[in-house]
């Protein structure tokens, strides 16, 4: 079978690999679909944190189930996957919060994912598509952080929430804060995506920091008052910084995000708030199942996000146009068939 590596940054390769073995535990899954996320990009351009090279990418999955031992499951149905091994034994994972397991193991990062034409996952992994599209399935996982994220914050209804990136992960948040009753601020620096947000999401409340002073604009947005909830889906260290100052007193902070430095703030400030930092990271089954019923109940339409789409067998030669600016990327899809 064919897979793409990821040998060092700014290299992917075709390989050919024999078919993995099946074995108790696991199931065999026929790939069809993958989702590009800032992750693989990150990968690629050597600035992924936690990575190590060579790697297969890969981690938001829509494929087949062709055999193995999941219950339930029968040969050719629709299914995607929770692409983060846990041990079951940590305290976070007693606590049920598998997401942030102590020597958690996420396909695509610290092992090999599914830009490979069959794939071998975890039977306990494995989600029924409930009736959703092989496009949808691609979307869930990236749904389900965003979802996750929100209910870290618990969010009442009215709350000025800003949504700092309109990528991926933050259009995820930018939904689930919706549904939970928030106004939400979307913030950027990205005109494409502010647009996007405004003519596609209906959210009529935004700021781009290239052209407006952001501080400014959302304190006039709040009466003064800043943003109760502030989430960074940008995961870049200036932008975290700035955060910070976006803040309502009483608010919260939750960096979904992730990069390699040390962020920086003012205590005073901070703690004259009475301020909340938190992060977020990964999603639960719980999210990934709440995903899939929003999206059943129309309450979500991820496929509205989707503007590019690379064959399989042309990664290699285009990966590389994903990153750049003036292809106005917001969600790529790998397409398998």
């Amino acid at each position: 079978m064919k897979v793409i590596v990821c040998s060092t940054p700014g290299s992917l390769t075709y390989e050919e690999r024999q078919m993995p073995t099946l074995k108790k535990g696991f199931s065999l899954i026929r790939v069809r679909r993958i989702g590009v996320c800032g992750t693989d990009l990150h990968a690629f351009d050597g600035t992924q944190p936690f990575f190590t090279y060579p790697r297969i990418l890969g981690h938001e999955i829509a494929a087949e189930f062709i055999e193995g031992d999941a219950e339930g499951f029968t040969s050719g149905e629709l299914v995607t996957v929770i692409p983060y091994i846990s041990c079951g034994s940590c305290i976070a994972c007693k606590k049920g919060k598998t997401n942030c397991c102590s020597s958690l193991n996420v396909l695509g990062v610290h092992s090999d994912g599914a830009m490979a034409e069959y794939f071998l996952v975890p039977s306990s992994l494995l989600i029924k598509s409930q009736g959703l599209s092989i496009d949808e399935l691609a979307l869930v996982e990236p749904l389900s952080i965003g979802c996750h994220a929100v209910d870290r914050a618990e969010i009442h209804h009215g709350d000025d929430v800003l949504v700092v990136g309109a990528g991926p992960i933050g259009i995820g948040v930018i939904h689930y804060a919706r549904l939970a009753g928030a106004r939400v601020i979307v913030m950027d620096s990205n005109a494409h995506r502010l647009d996007f947000v405004k003519e596609v999401l209906g959210i009529p409340d935004s700021i781009n920091v290239s052209t407006q002073n952001a501080s400014e604009v959302l304190s006039t947005m709040t009466n003064a008052s800043m943003a109760l909830i502030v989430f960074d889906a940008t995961g870049n260290l200036n932008a975290i910084n700035n955060g910070f100052h976006y803040m309502a007193h009483a608010g919260k902070y939750i960096l979904v995000g992730l990069q390699t430095g040390s962020i920086s703030f003012s205590h005073p400030e901070f703690h004259k708030r009475e301020a909340v930092l938190m992060s977020s990271r990964n999603a639960t089954r719980f999210d990934f199942e709440k995903v899939i019923q929003s999206i059943k109940n129309n309450e979500v339409n991820p496929i509205d996000m989707v503007t590019h789409s690379v064959a399989f067998n042309q990664v290699v030669f285009d990966f590389s146009s994903l990153t750049q600016p003036d292809q106005a990327v917001i969600k790529a899809l790998i397409n398998f068939d």
